[in-house]
């Protein structure tokens, strides 16, 4: 039986050995866990209780030390306060094996879903109510506390990340622990530490708890809701969901990261820089081999001076989905191969350096094209303040947060709920936005006036000197309802990319039929005007992007030339001089863009864009030059 339980603990340590490690669970206790996990035992009820605090009566005399404690609680208000303390009469010894417990979870979900989960999985709205000390009357869900439920959860949700599987697979999951695990209070000396862990034989996550000293009976239990961080700052404001207090101390000012941040990110990436070469010269004639991955690329491209090879080695112009990393070698040993990235490129098309770099144009809040960003990681207090501030003032105070690198809208969340905004950060590495609450809106025959966001496709020729295009054909995205500051998590009124979500609508509606209609609804606002101040956009972002050297700007590698795809909205704004207009929103920079529509459409598309960026030959390619 021996032999078993070893080969039995061996298969346990190959599968969560790592996770065990990241999370700093001792290896003391992994025989017992892989012990209780096989055979589900919830054994914490032999050791520990809750036990309901009585609330401090505030008319009653209290002195200020007590009226303090009542202050700083973890929950105050009028809902009951529990506390988990050990009940087990021998107490509870660190080193002992078996002292590590599961706790379950009482609801998994991911962000989007949520609402719909409490209005339809019976009995669920009840026990989250109950568990929060929300008020809950009646069977059925009604609005009220489902809303209640939805704001109060961010102090009770913990979250956890798949590492494999695909982009939707890998949005982060919340999960709230049962009655036993939701009731163990903050403590900035705990007595136990907690994770989660996904247990592969069951497709299952627990939250495993331990001690992290020896405790008696009476003794509480207690965790650390701030866990790994150490600056004192970041942790009040970590805690904030629930220890609240004001940061207006704190400037909301957000300078542009010191050079030792781009050097960071570069070494992150694994990007080698170029050395510095001559501009390749070639002959006016030359038919180039292009080694592409992209099926757009091999299904569209038909222009006589382009074919195509299978051998890398051989290619004048390598066409590649995946990102290149090192432009070193291919500066010193083929510089006359031309390739359709830049380095360092990802100060555009990552949201979070985007941010960074646009303060170059706008100073500390930013440019008027780009809206007010925080980077969550680095900005938080900054963050906060400026929240605050923007509270006190009564100025509206909606938000969204998105992950820094990922598309489609994934993992993308509209709030006005500060609790929310700082548990998000938890999930993975964010920037929050200022949400665009006066958006110009398109008045559509079957939904009334929605959102929509425009796409252009630029061309990067060079970067030094700036060489910049647009190609003529821009496209629209559409909501499907009707835009109003409410409901914030219904994706078809705030969110405008349709064709990856199944059984949704996709509105389209060509640029050439956009304009009449949109000049119609807007007769004051022509689109050439209109496509000026988006240009104008676009040349300072580029300007921006590349005016400081590599890694703190674009890499102006002669052989480099890109395509990007830029998603913009237009809000209403003043001008200086009082006029009302409409300014340029840069939602995002995409590098290798989906060019599947152009394709479809626009047959000459590929053939237009390799003209522009490797023939220098712009002629009837129809774009437009904007730098």
């Amino acid at each position: 039986m021996a032999g078993d339980g070893e080969e039995a603990l061996a298969a346990f340590v190959a599968l969560h050995g790592a996770a065990l490690r990241a999370s700093g669970v001792p290896t003391r206790y992994w025989e017992s866990l892989s012990r209780k996990l096989r055979g589900e035992v919830f054994d914490a009820g032999d050791y520990f209780g809750i036990m309901q605090v009585e609330e401090v009566d505030e008319e009653e005399e209290a002195d200020e030390e007590m009226e303090e404690q009542f202050k700083k609680k973890p929950n105050p208000g009028n809902e009951p306060c529990f506390k988990v303390i050990v009940t087990n009469e021998n107490g509870l010894q660190a080193s002992n094996p078996d002292s590590v417990f599961l706790i379950d979870h009482a609801w998994t979900f991911r962000a989007e879903h949520a609402r719909q989960q409490l209005r339809r999985v019976p009995g669920l709205l009840h026990r989250m109510a109950n568990l929060m000390g929300i008020p809950f009357h009646g069977e059925l869900p009604d609005e009220g506390s489902v809303e209640q439920v939805l704001q109060e959860m961010w102090k009770y949700n913990q979250t956890y990340q798949l590492s494999q599987g695909t982009a939707e697979e890998k949005v982060p999951v919340w999960y709230i622990m049962d009655e036993f695990g939701s009731r163990i209070q903050h403590s900035d000396q705990p007595s136990f530490a907690t994770a989660p862990l996904f247990y592969m034989p069951q497709q299952i996550a627990y939250t495993i708890l331990w001690p992290l000293r020896d405790l008696e009976t009476g003794d509480e239990v207690t965790r650390d809701y701030a866990h790994g961080e150490t600056d004192r700052l970041i942790r009040k404001c970590v805690l904030l969901p629930w220890v609240p207090t004001e940061v207006l101390d704190v400037s909301c000012f957000t300078p542009e990261p010191p050079d030792e941040h781009y050097q960071a990110i570069l070494a992150e990436n694994k990007e080698k820089l170029p050395v510095a070469i001559n501009p390749p010269v070639y002959a006016k004639d030359k038919v180039f081999k292009v080694f592409t991955d992209m099926q757009q690329v091999l299904n569209n491209l038909t222009h006589p001076r382009f074919v195509f090879t299978d051998n890398e080695g051989e290619a004048d112009i390598l066409y590649n989905f995946s990102h290149f990393k090192d432009y070193r070698k291919l500066s010193e040993e083929r510089p006359e191969v031309m390739v359709n990235q830049f380095p360092c490129e990802n100060l555009l098309t990552v949201k979070d350096c985007l941010a960074s770099i646009a303060r170059r144009a706008g100073g500390p809040d930013g440019p008027r094209w780009l809206p007010r960003t925080f980077n969550l990681q680095t900005e938080l207090p900054q963050f906060i303040s400026y929240f605050q501030q923007r509270e006190r003032r009564g100025e509206d105070n909606h938000w969204i947060c998105k992950p820094w690198n990922l598309a489609r809208s994934l993992d993308t969340h509209i709030t006005n709920n500060l609790n929310n905004i700082i548990r998000h950060r938890e999930s993975s590495p964010k920037v929050v936005c200022k949400y665009i609450e006066e958006p110009v809106l398109f008045a559509r025959e079957d939904a009334g006036p929605v959102k929509f966001d425009v796409r252009y496709v630029v061309l990067l020729r060079s970067a030094r000197p700036l060489r910049l295009y647009s190609y003529d054909v821009f496209w629209l995205r559409f909501s499907n309802r009707a835009f109003s500051l409410d409901d914030l998590d219904d994706y078809e009124k705030h969110f405008t990319v349709m064709n990856y979500a199944p059984g949704v609508t996709l509105k389209q509606v060509h640029c050439e039929d956009f304009i009449p209609l949109f000049e119609k609804q807007y007769p004051e606002y022509p689109w050439t005007t209109v496509q000026a101040s988006i240009f104008e956009a676009f040349a300072e972002l580029f300007q921006v992007a590349s005016s400081k050297p590599a890694p703190l700007g674009i890499c102006d590698y002669p052989s480099s030339r890109a395509i990007y795809a830029i998603d913009l909205m237009l809000k209403w704004d003043t001008s200086r001089d009082g006029k009302r207009i409409m300014q340029p929103q840069i939602l995002e920079v995409n590098f290798n863009p989906d060019c599947d529509r152009a394709c479809k459409y626009h047959p000459t598309f590929f053939n237009d864009v390799f003209s522009t960026l490797f023939l220098d030959e712009t002629d009837n390619c129809h774009v437009t030059r904007i730098v």
